[in-house]
């Protein structure tokens, strides 16, 4: 998978720019500030229709403009066009200039798979941002996730709202609460399975591929849920004990939406643990494990982003992680220095310069 050709309309800080790229290795260099990241986010959000900066879609419309386009020509088979338009109204994404009416049928698409220096931090971020992580992974592979997961949230949603109402009117229909019950339960579950199978997966190539960086130590995921080695009728036994908590809370005390992932290094808890150098190396091997998911899923390999990875590590470890990449691989580097970069690479590579503004081949 490959995309050839990128076109930005009132993008962040551009207002027009279009991109050939090159099949195996591209490199977006110059310096902080000026739109470097902006340019693999806007890959990103080609494939995923979201940016992995912002919860806010409109955070990407350019400045004093009212809508951004984001187009881009993606080989995988054969040559298609994805479109992704963004304005005050909301978000249209099409292929080949057919809209695509649900989101989900669009994402699963095109893969990417990306490392940034926010993803470093995943360790000591909260179970929320984790979770957010593993859902944009899981919805690029099984295009039911996400509706899955929609249903699941806005089913939370009235729950929590029927709790609180309990509690305010003191009086509540259990007919109507079990129905809610019984519907929150039966998505989860579906979430669930598709959760353990990405990270049962996960775990068969990370600790190879960590040992691939490093020389010592086992590395695993481990996947924390209510609902683990449960049945639907335990689960909603739990949640018919803990009712009356509940209700004087106001929200659903246990679900799959406190799910969370933990990286066990040697059986212990990398974040409590592991050293940074562990802790970087650990991420960067699930990233590999993605990728190794993703071409076993698909038959092809994803997208690689690789955003000012040059400040998250040294060069010894990032000359190792270049190395493990594969030339199928189409990947992209952002950096401020390209004296960073093997000269090897670099004959090999395109180069695009950016200053504010603007950004050319090389």
């Amino acid at each position: 998978m490959k995309i050839n050709v990128l076109k930005i309309h009132n993008f962040r800080n551009y207002e027009k720019a279009t991109l050939n790229f090159n099949e195996h290795l591209n490199i977006i260099y110059g310096k902080n500030g000026v739109g470097k990241t902006n340019l693999v986010e806007a890959i990103y959000a080609l494939a995923i229709t979201k940016s992995f900066r912002t919860n806010n879609d409109k955070n990407l419309i350019k400045m004093g403009e009212v809508s951004t386009k984001i187009e881009g020509v993606v080989e995988k088979n054969t040559e298609s066009n994805y479109q992704v338009i963004i304005n005050e109204e909301g978000k249209k994404v099409k292929i080949d200039n057919n809209i695509i009416s649900k989101i989900s049928d669009y994402i699963a698409n095109i893969n990417v798979v990306l490392l940034e220096p926010e993803e470093q931090m995943i360790f000591k971020s909260s179970p929320q941002n984790r979770r957010k992580k593993l859902n944009m992974e899981i919805s690029q592979l099984k295009k039911d996730y996400i509706l899955y997961l929609n249903n699941y949230n806005k089913t939370l949603k009235q729950r929590n709202f029927y709790l609180r109402e309990a509690y305010i009117n003191g009086n509540s229909s259990q007919e109507y609460l079990d129905i809610l019950t019984d519907k929150l339960v039966d998505l989860g579950l579906k979430i669930h399975t598709l959760r353990k199978e990405y990270l049962d997966n996960i775990n068969i190539y990370i600790n190879e591929k960590y040992h691939e960086i490093m020389s010592s130590g086992e590395l695993e995921v481990k996947y924390v849920s209510d609902y683990n080695n449960k049945s639907k009728e335990n689960i909603i036994a739990n949640y018919q004990k803990n009712y009356n908590r509940e209700v004087i809370m106001g929200k659903t005390l246990s679900g799959i939406h406190h799910d969370d992932v933990i990286f066990m290094l040697s059986k212990k808890n990398i974040a409590e643990w592991g050293s940074n150098g562990q802790q970087k190396n650990a991420i960067f091997a699930y990233k590999l494990a993605e990728i190794a998911i993703i071409k076993e899923s698909t038959n092809d390999y994803p997208i690689l982003i690789l955003d000012d990875l040059f400040s998250a590590l040294d060069n010894e470890k990032i000359k190792n992680i270049i190395k493990l990449l594969n030339d199928n691989i189409q990947t992209f580097i952002t950096t401020t220095d390209l004296n960073k970069i093997n000269k090897k690479l670099l004959k090999n590579a395109d180069i695009f310069q950016v200053e504010s503004n603007s950004v050319k081949e090389v």
